[in-house]
């Protein structure tokens, strides 16, 4: 009894209370999260709770193992928080164990990540010094005050019975009150694009969990949802803005044939597979258009830009870029969204035309998924021979997998490619090496065929803190400027990439098929590593509001000419609007992504998190607020409905993905074909 009256479960519930509270409020600080906010009494709330039920399983514990734990304790939470702040300023997205399979790839960049960490994050260890110092200077002088003014008065209240029903009576009051203000209208701001509750029972969107339930509150929900990972099951709106309510020219009208899809609703038992398919029958089919066709029957050739932000626009240091973006289809509002594992999921949004899940290695964690609505299929469909290749093992992304099921004939990682690479990861391979190999293949195996190619880019991978060959090889472009050396070595590798886009032109121009081949170009990100104040150094506009996250896109032939597209777009347009291009056999309802230059576009880019931007406004999901760059506003029912327009999509993009569904559709359909035709037999 004497250890336990010592050891008290007041003394150790203030501590607590008082330690985690006090971390939030620094976190939320550090990290710009508003205060006033009404989240904070939720947060209290489970606070409390934790508190509670912590003291009073310390409470069974002596003095000396309880002052252990709690120290290792907080130190731990502390670090939690600090890594946090860290990783979402050097990635943009905050960990999740969601995302484990690529923290073997962020301890490449260890040097980088901790050197990019800013000294305001040191505060975040303030409140576990608090209790290092409560400890050694306070701890005897509390505990005897507390006994004498307490424990030795009433130590009747804790007795190991009376002790268990308080904390229960305790722990039962926080858990309703905690439970409630999920609910709670007056808690549930209007225009967050996920509600309270969805997110307890699944953390989707990190940013939002950690404004509505705290650094400690996401961490809780995160090792939930890894032990029981809870998929929310949502009934999709149907879009009744259907082509049928336009005046559309006839021969511009594109139709496509709903009688299987009736079928496979009719007969299908599985509600969440009826909602996806319904979402897709009634989505709006968009119409041919002006582009339709201009490249149909040419080669393909997608390049994806490891790291190329707008800093390589510029035609005295990249004048192959240059080239293609100024004589070509060029994009002038495109944005690579950050997501988690962002060169993967970026890659795959691309080639599917759908948005992965938000806190996941989309990716890689569905590798084995099958669509036959990707850019390899349809360009395979249509008779083209597909192939892959990529200049880097297989140690981030299973591309031999994922490119293969994907619909590519063939993959070629680096070892195939028959170039020098490295293990080393501040030496990637040479993207000039890279473009070489892969035109011999290409232009030797598709001497007659038309050919669709995927290249993916590495040598403008960070780290940029770092010496590295393709860092240092071409300093001297920017020897005299007063760039910091990070951003010089990223530049110098934005050379060796631009090279490679000078030898892929010289290749199409020596084998004659330049005229007949299609180039298109995307930055998979912004370069990581960079402060954002070595890119204003070169770029002047503003980096916030995500502006951060533009990135070049073009669509080249030496056919055609110049074209600039001020739409807001992404990567997920691509497929649908190459398809159009093209002129392919394609559902345009089967993407999330639309065809930019359809008359149904709607002029919107939307980030992981279910934040969007457009010419008139940034919603930023994080906040659940907006702000205006022009005179135009929206109304509150505006904002909703774009709202949930963003999120619909990326709840009917993730439900595709979780269930396979490209691949369960595909199988339904085949065997809707093979019953009609043994009908007719």
């Amino acid at each position: 009894m004497k250890n336990l009256l010592k050891n008290n479960l007041i003394k150790n519930y203030f501590l607590l209370t008082i330690f985690l509270m006090l971390t939030e409020i620094l976190f939320r600080i550090v990290s710009n999260i508003p205060l006033k906010s009404l989240a904070l009494l939720r947060i209290f709330i489970g606070i409390n709770f934790i508190s509670i039920l912590l003291s009073f399983i310390l409470s069974w514990f002596n003095k000396k193992i309880n002052k252990i734990i709690l120290l290792i304790l907080s130190f731990l939470i502390n670090l939690y928080a600090f890594v946090q702040i860290g990783f979402n300023n050097f990635i943009g997205v905050y960990a999740s164990f969601n995302t484990r399979s690529q923290l073997g790839a962020v301890t490449d960049y260890i040097k980088d990540f901790f050197s990019s960490f800013k000294i305001t994050y040191y505060v975040l260890f303030i409140p576990f010094i608090l209790f290092v110092l409560y400890y050694i200077f306070l701890d005897k002088l509390t505990e005897n005050k507390i006994n004498k003014k307490f424990l030795l008065k009433t130590n009747i209240v804790f007795e190991p019975g009376i002790r268990t029903i308080t904390s229960i009576l305790a722990l039962t009051l926080c858990s309703f009150l905690y439970y409630e203000s999920l609910d709670a209208s007056f808690m549930q701001n209007k225009l967050q694009t996920v509600s309270n509750k969805d997110l307890f029972k699944y953390p989707s969107v990190p940013s939002i969990t950690i404004n509505q339930f705290g650094i400690l509150g996401f961490g809780i929900l995160d090792t939930k949802s890894l032990l029981n990972e809870a998929q929310v099951n949502y009934t999709y709106a149907i879009n009744t803005s259907t082509n049928d309510n336009k005046e559309t020219n006839e021969s511009k009208k594109r139709t496509v044939d709903d009688t299987i899809l009736d079928k496979i609703i009719e007969n299908e038992t599985n509600q969440n597979l009826n909602n996806i398919t319904n979402y897709i029958k009634n989505a709006t089919i968009t119409n041919y258009n002006d582009h339709t066709g201009i490249f149909e029957g040419k080669n393909l050739i997608v390049i994806m830009m490891e790291s190329a932000n707008e800093i390589i626009i510029n035609k005295d240091l990249y004048p192959n870029f240059y080239k293609l973006y100024t004589e070509g289809i060029s994009f002038k509002n495109n944005f690579s969204p950050r997501n988690s594992c962002s060169t993967g999921n970026n890659e795959f949004s691309g080639m599917t035309g759908l948005y992965t899940i938000q806190n996941n290695c989309t990716a890689n964690i569905y590798r084995d998924n099958t669509y036959f609505t990707s850019i390899f299929n349809l360009f395979k469909n249509a008779g083209y021979k597909t192939s892959s290749m990529h200049n880097y093992t297989e140690h981030y992304y299973a591309r031999s997998i994922i490119h293969k099921n994907l619909g590519s004939d063939i993959y070629y990682g680096v070892q195939d490619l028959g170039i020098n690479y490295y293990n080393v990861y501040k030496d990637w391979s040479s993207d000039e090496d890279f473009m070489n190999a892969a035109m011999d293949i290409t232009l030797n195996n598709n001497a007659t065929n038309p050919y669709m190619l995927w290249l993916t880019t590495v040598s403008s991978h960070q780290p940029y803190g770092v010496s590295s060959e393709e860092g240092d090889k071409y300093l001297s472009i920017t020897e005299n400027s007063d760039y910091s050396m990070e951003l010089r070595r990223y530049m110098s590798k934005l050379k060796t990439l631009d090279n490679s886009l000078g030898i892929l032109l010289e290749r199409l121009k020596a084998s004659n098929t330049l005229d007949d081949t299609v180039i298109v170009l995307y930055g998979d990100h912004y370069p990581y590593g960079l402060k954002n104040s070595d890119i204003n150094s070169v770029l002047s506009y503003d980096l916030s509001d995500y502006e951060v996250e533009r990135t070049p896109m073009v669509i080249y032939n030496s056919t055609i000419k110049s074209e600039v597209v001020d739409k807001y777009s992404s990567f997920v347009n691509l497929t649908p609007t190459v398809a159009n291009l093209f002129n392919l056999d394609y559902d345009p309802r089967k993407y999330m992504g639309t065809d930019v230059f359809s008359d149904e576009y709607l002029n919107i880019v939307a980030f992981a998190d279910g934040s969007w931007k457009n010419s008139e406004a940034f919603y930023d999901a994080r906040t659940a607020s907006i702000k205006y760059y022009t005179d135009k506003t929206y109304t509150t029912d505006e904002i909703v409905n774009i709202n949930n327009m963003v999120t619909t999509k990326m709840q009917v993009s993730e439900a595709i993905i979780r269930n396979n569904y490209f691949n369960y559709l595909e199988n339904a359909i085949n065997s809707y074909k093979t019953a009609e035709e043994n009908k007719e037999e």
